[in-house]
């Protein structure tokens, strides 16, 4: 008799996962949108409140402080409390902040309501990819996550659809904006009710009748019955027969070590080039002789780049596996950073940069999709929790190091320290597990 992952794992993908990656994959765009908005924000004050570019640089990172400590905190939580309930609870943390932002009259105050939007967007994340990931069916597992994460793309182009139309319109454009991060508190809301709470956790917590129900409701929608056998712990219904569940593993055991420290160096590399560059891109333009609209459109068209770089790297991914698919996006990431910081002219800066945003967000997808299969079950969030929050240092250090940078060697050296970043995160990813078509481990 099949226990409740093998169960989970051998069904074809049906509407019932289509809500959950619908459901956690807008929560992902809203964060994405937030993410991209600041950027936006930034070129827009430094015109309007003429602020220096060690304060933009502030607003760029601080939020990203909040995140490295909401990835913790967010991961730890999960494996104690459940998933679903972490996802509805950042949701609206970060959403409530969010629309605080548009009020306020002063750097020092925008900079503490950013650390706070940072908390619950860091939360978030590895938990939505952990609870989409221990339900999608083990052929297209994968897959699945890197649709998820493709869910990213759209919040961006909506970011930048937002920053091209509605921040020029005046003044308090940028308010307006920032104002739309209000949607989240009421589509948390619609989280807490809608999405299901994670099996794995559910039988470590010993609630093995909602795990059951849990399975079943996926089992109905692709038109499955399952007979229990009551004989099998795992699919016991009650505490009585359950096997008693061995201590939780720690992400940095003699077992796991080695794949736990590629991770954390492929997090950290790509969000050093990431958000060293998506975070400025707009105020660089700017920098380049381009007006503030002009820059915003370039924007928007080097970010629709990013929904076929997924779509590829969601193909790529059971084709030619995790590891090669994130080590090649990487590469591709290097040469295209290489190239726009050699670019000067609008042509190649807006083909440079769609190609940066093609190979990027495609490492990314590859990335979420890789790190919930390197670990058990007690562990899958904290761990993939603990290499998001490593990364956020590099997200904070990135946008803090850009204008020391310029100064020191303009375009060219800010993007050649990026493409270095990349090869360097290609290199840790060629030393991953491969674990496509793999059962998730119990644990």
């Amino acid at each position: 008799m099949n226990t409740r992952t093998q169960r989970l794992d051998e069904l074809p993908f049906t509407r019932k996962h289509g809500k959950l990656l619908l459901g956690s994959g807008v929560g992902w765009a809203l964060d994405a949108m937030d993410v991209g908005l600041i950027s936006f924000v930034m070129a827009a004050l430094a015109v309007q409140w003429k602020l220096s570019s060690t304060e933009l640089s502030w607003i760029g990172s601080i939020g990203f402080v909040g995140m490295a400590v909401g990835a913790v905190l967010g991961g730890l939580l999960a494996d104690r409390i459940g998933r679903r309930q972490v996802f509805a609870v950042t949701l609206l943390i970060y959403g409530i902040a969010t629309g605080a932002t548009a009020l306020v009259g002063s750097v020092a105050l925008l900079l503490v309501l950013r650390f706070v939007v940072g908390l619950g967007l860091g939360a978030e994340l590895p938990v939505a990819s952990t609870l989409v990931s221990e339900y999608a069916p083990r052929k297209v597992r994968g897959r699945v996550v890197v649709a998820l994460e493709a869910f990213w793309a759209l919040g961006w182009i909506l970011a930048a659809l937002i920053g091209y139309f509605v921040i020029p319109l005046g003044d308090d454009g940028w308010r307006w904006a920032l104002a739309v991060g209000l949607v989240p508190t009421l589509y948390a809301v619609a989280v807490r009710i809608g999405l299901p709470e994670s099996v794995r956790f559910l039988e470590r917590q010993g609630r093995y009748e909602e795990a059951e129900a849990a399975v079943r409701s996926f089992e109905e929608s692709a038109g499955v019955t399952a007979a229990v056998d009551g004989g099998n712990a795992d699919n016991a219904a009650g505490p009585d027969s359950a096997t008693p569940q061995p201590p939780a593993e720690s992400i940095w055991s003699p077992r796991l070590r080695s794949r736990t420290a590629a991770l954390w160096t492929v997090w950290f590399c790509i969000n050093l080039s990431y958000y060293g560059a998506f975070i400025w891109l707009p105020s660089l333009l700017v920098n380049q002789g381009f007006d503030l609209v002009k820059s915003f459109q370039y924007t928007l068209f080097i970010t629709l780049a990013q929904l076929p770089g997924y779509a590829v790297a969601a193909w790529l991914i059971e084709v030619w596996g995790r590891r090669s698919t994130l080590a090649t996006f990487l590469l591709g990431s290097a040469v295209a950073a290489g190239l726009f910081g050699l670019a000067d002219t609008p042509t190649p800066i807006v083909a440079a940069g769609m190609m940066l945003s093609f190979f990027n967000l495609g490492a990314w997808g590859a990335l979420y999709a890789i790190g919930p299969e390197l670990y058990p079950t007690s562990v899958r969030a904290a761990g993939t929790g603990a290499a998001a929050a490593f990364g956020r240092i590099a997200s904070i250090l990135a946008p803090l190091m850009v204008p020391w940078l310029l100064i020191g060697g303009g375009n060219a050296l800010v993007f050649a320290v990026f493409a270095a970043a990349f090869l360097v995160a290609a290199g840790a990813a060629f030393t991953l597990p491969e674990r496509a078509g793999m059962v998730l481990e119990a644990g």
